[in-house]
């Protein structure tokens, strides 16, 4: 018998998340198609979120009359579970894609662009296909799983806050216009957005189950900082496009894109001088207290704040 060669070490972890998430030929091979992507015509999408406006609105009316909220048991806690842990996987998977997409294709425009200013614009002509426009679509698929946090919020007696539910509809709107027009600047809203839902849901999570709440308003330090990424990657964007690369792919989406950030900056704007610049009093509930249990701050803070990340 001869030699047999000495069998293949097993692929490493690092190499199994690296093609699970980026070089899987489903995730390679996407495509946005209205006949292949389930949920990708227009139809689908005012139909959804006309549901989606309907159900909460009738929920918030039903139960209305009844004095005590519905136990909801581990439900919200779950909730929380799963969309920080489906946020965490869209962010390792974009991040990693988009680490591949550069490497495949920097060679088509490495003498125009740095690989940042492809992460903020695309080249004209760019086709909704390939890894990073996997990792949007599923992005968007994740937005009507986010709606459910509006109807927990119903069942426990919130009031029903109009700025969630517009939220909610907006971002699944927005999102579909990525993948529709291959809108410039995705692939960075995407990993700024996972990233902090990742965190938020998690800490929701945290609490939810009976552990310590942290002493400051962690929720809105994050609405916070998710603002001011989009805020500063909207203004390279609008710098690129009309001054310095003669075109970013999309902008007519990035325009509707940017109206609805500057509506909801405005609204957070407003938010933090009336408290901070104006309201001793509101600023010391939103702080709350390190000797009070800090998720009843949370909770007040979340009340009082623009709902820019729901919670459950």
């Amino acid at each position: 018998m001869g030699n047999r060669p000495p069998p293949s070490p097993p692929p490493s972890i690092h190499a199994l998340i690296t093609f699970y998430l980026s070089e899987h030929p489903s995730i390679v091979g996407f495509r946005w198609s209205h006949t292949q992507s389930w949920g990708s015509t227009w139809s689908f999408l005012f139909s959804s979120i006309s549901l989606y406006l309907l159900v909460s609105l009738s929920l918030s009316l039903l139960l209305r009359p009844l004095r005590r909220p519905l136990p909801l048991g581990p439900l919200p806690a779950l909730h929380s579970l799963a969309l920080s842990l489906l946020s965490a996987t869209i962010f390792a998977g974009i991040f990693l894609s988009a680490a591949a997409e550069i490497r495949d294709t920097r060679w088509f425009w490495r003498r125009t662009k740095t690989p940042l200013e492809w992460l903020l614009c695309f080249p004209l002509g760019t086709r909704p296909s390939g890894r990073v426009f996997f990792w949007s679509y599923l992005y968007y698929l994740s937005r009507f799983l986010h709606m459910l946090t509006t109807i927990l919020a119903i069942l426990r007696r919130r009031r029903l806050l109009f700025f969630q539910v517009f939220n909610h509809s907006i971002s699944a709107f927005t999102s579909f216009l990525w993948l529709e027009f291959s809108q410039s600047f995705q692939v960075l809203a995407i990993l700024f957005a996972t990233l902090v839902y990742s965190l938020v849901y998690g800490y929701k999570f945290w609490t939810a189950i009976g552990f310590r709440g942290a002493c400051f308003p962690f929720v809105l330090n994050c609405q916070i900082a998710l603002l001011g990424c989009n805020v500063a990657c909207h203004v390279g964007v609008f710098l690129l496009h009309f001054f310095f690369k003669g075109g970013c792919n999309g902008i007519g989406a990035w325009v509707f894109n940017s109206v609805l950030n500057g509506a909801v900056l405005l609204l957070f704007l407003n938010f933090y001088v009336r408290v901070y610049v104006f309201g001793k009093r509101e600023r010391k509930i939103i702080h709350g207290d390190c000797d009070r249990d800090p998720r009843e701050a949370e909770s007040k803070a979340r009340s009082s704040c623009p709902v820019l990340i729901s919670g459950n």
